[in-house]
């Protein structure tokens, strides 16, 4: 039996700051059920796909990300806010709504010609995201695919990812 993900997304107006709606996906974690489908939905898709590692950003990205990899027996790949990594790392500075932000990857994580997944449990204005593909892409990785829980569509964030392949499990039209 299917599960409707959407009634497990609750809206938070004015969060983090007044204007934004915040996708608020803690009552999805707390329902097996609801993290079960959605984990195994972001993974189907790539079970013969020889997924060699799953990378996603912090913090909300690694609880999806980390499943995902599990079920698809790949190795995962944390990239995360500057100063978190405890190795030498490559970083990717990009824009967000609101100013400026920098993510890291260790330059070890990923090999040239590895086949990459990426997962975030959001896809708003594409930043982050293109980001964490440019760092895939200058360790050398393959990026197979990249998938999310919600996209926020009337943000048209996919349009900053090129030409990749992009799954979202909830496409949210709700400004």
């Amino acid at each position: 039996m299917s599960i409707d993900l959407r009634q497990f997304i609750r809206l938070v107006p004015d969060f983090p700051k007044p204007g934004i709606g915040f996708r608020d996906i803690t009552p999805l974690l707390a329902n097996p059920a609801a993290l079960d489908q959605a984990v195994a939905q972001l993974a189907e898709p790539y079970r013969q796909r020889n997924i060699d590692i799953v990378a996603a950003v912090e913090s909300r990205g690694f609880i999806f990300g980390a499943a995902v990899a599990r079920q698809l027996q790949a190795g995962f790949v944390p990239i995360r806010k500057p100063g978190k990594l405890p190795a030498d790392t490559a970083s990717a500075t990009y824009q967000l709504e609101y100013g400026t932000d920098t993510i890291e990857i260790h330059t070890d994580a990923i090999s040239p010609g590895q086949r990459v997944l990426l997962v975030d449990d959001l896809l708003a204005t594409g930043g982050t995201m293109a980001a964490a593909c440019q760092l895939v892409q200058g360790l050398g990785g393959k990026i197979v695919a990249i998938a999310f829980l919600i996209e926020l569509t009337f943000l048209h964030g996919r349009q900053k990812l090129g030409d990749h392949e992009i799954l979202t499990l909830i496409a949210d039209d709700t400004e």
